[in-house]
């Protein structure tokens, strides 16, 4: 089992959050095909040396090309992070997308629910 997340990598990770979600939506909703896309959760290794970064995308099904976006965008993303990050971190982490599906399971849930 995995042990719970430091003070720091927690305080680390809502910053990561913040900024990732920043840069993100400074390149626009036509970067990713018109879809939106939000940073719902980071997580840090206890080095700091990688980041998990969740996304959720509307709409879902638009899912897989936004994903692939973002990792050909992976280097660029990172490079705009370390700017921003520069002053409180010696190293930028490694950045690896993962798509946050818990809206889709909520949508479906809601579905399940009304039959």
């Amino acid at each position: 089992m995995d042990k719970p997340a430091s003070t720091r990598q927690l305080k680390v990770a809502r910053e990561l959050q913040r900024d990732l979600a920043e840069i993100i939506r400074s390149k626009g909703m036509a970067v990713f095909g018109g879809s939106m896309v939000t940073v719902s959760e980071v997580r840090i290794s206890p080095d700091l040396s990688i980041a998990k970064v969740f996304v959720s995308i509307f709409p879902s099904d638009r899912a897989p090309q936004v994903m692939q976006i973002l990792e050909e965008e992976k280097r660029t993303i990172r490079g705009e992070l370390g700017r921003k990050v520069a002053s409180q971190l010696r190293i930028v982490p490694e950045l690896d997308f993962y798509l946050d599906s818990t809206l889709d399971y909520a949508e479906h849930i809601e579905e399940l629910l009304r039959k």
